[in-house]
């Protein structure tokens, strides 16, 4: 009779997280917002310069800073939901919060659609605070979306502006007239000890040719893809992951490097 009775409490356990487990991917929709709060489509159209709210997921962020003139301090983040991506910059911030925003996180946003060289993205009032709030429904990271040679040099992939992205079968081609393979800052004024942001060059498969870069601030001289671009060579082929940014054209914020065999 125990054997009976433990048999039967374990089958209703069982049913009971199976039945959590549907009610919970029933329940999951990422895309779904609060009242008053924009979906992707409606973002997209709101016009420049105007205030818009939004709920996102944090995929990455850069370093949190605090000028010594201001009381806050404020952080960069890549975010996105299922349909778009957008790009938070110089979000009013303090440190405790900032280590909370770690990938997946969904937040609550209020700012300023704005533009700069191409890139759009949410910007801030100087003296603005309380402009997020932290969600504890759900999280999500997205997996990036594969980018053909096509759709690289297409005016389309402004759509997928700040999107996680994976780009195959690049040749690395000289960033300067001197051959070198890589650049500290964008002029080659900067170095490995300042943590500079790299630049670099990139060819597809039809010739077409791309500055990319790694963003400091996003990945510093600390980490694996600093160094795998640190040790690029001209005619190499790589594969890349980044963040689709803008400025005068695409500009990916490059996170993973990896040699094509």
């Amino acid at each position: 009779m125990k054997k009976v009775l433990i048999m039967f409490l374990a089958v209703c356990m069982l049913l009971s997280v199976a039945s959590c487990s549907i009610n919970i991917n029933l329940d999951f929709d990422i895309n779904k917002k609060s009242e008053g709060v924009m979906t992707y489509a409606q973002y997209e159209a709101a016009a420049l310069d105007s205030t818009v709210t939004i709920e996102t997921y944090v995929q990455a962020t850069q370093s949190w800073w605090k000028d010594e003139n201001k009381t806050i301090g404020s952080i960069t983040c890549y975010t996105c939901d299922g349909e778009g991506a957008y790009f938070l910059y110089n979000m009013p911030c303090d440190e405790a919060t900032a280590k909370k925003l770690v990938p997946g996180t969904k937040i609550r946003v209020t700012g300023i659609k704005s533009e700069w060289s191409g890139e759009v993205e949410v910007t801030f009032d100087a003296d603005a605070t309380n402009v997020f709030e932290i969600l504890s429904d759900m999280t999500y990271v997205a997996e990036p979306v594969e980018i053909s040679a096509a759709q690289l040099a297409s005016a389309d992939l402004i759509k997928k502006q700040n999107q996680l992205a994976s780009i195959s079968n690049l040749t690395v081609v000289a960033s300067n007239e001197e051959g070198a393979a890589f650049l500290y800052k964008w002029d080659g004024s900067g170095s490995h000890d300042a943590n500079s942001d790299l630049y670099f060059k990139v060819q597809d498969e039809n010739g077409n040719e791309y500055t990319f870069l790694v963003e400091s601030y996003l990945c510093d001289n600390t980490t694996a893809v600093y160094k795998a671009v640190e040790e690029l060579q001209v005619g190499q082929k790589i594969n890349l992951v980044g963040f689709l940014y803008w400025y005068n054209g695409v500009q990916l914020h490059t996170v993973e490097v990896t040699t094509v065999k």
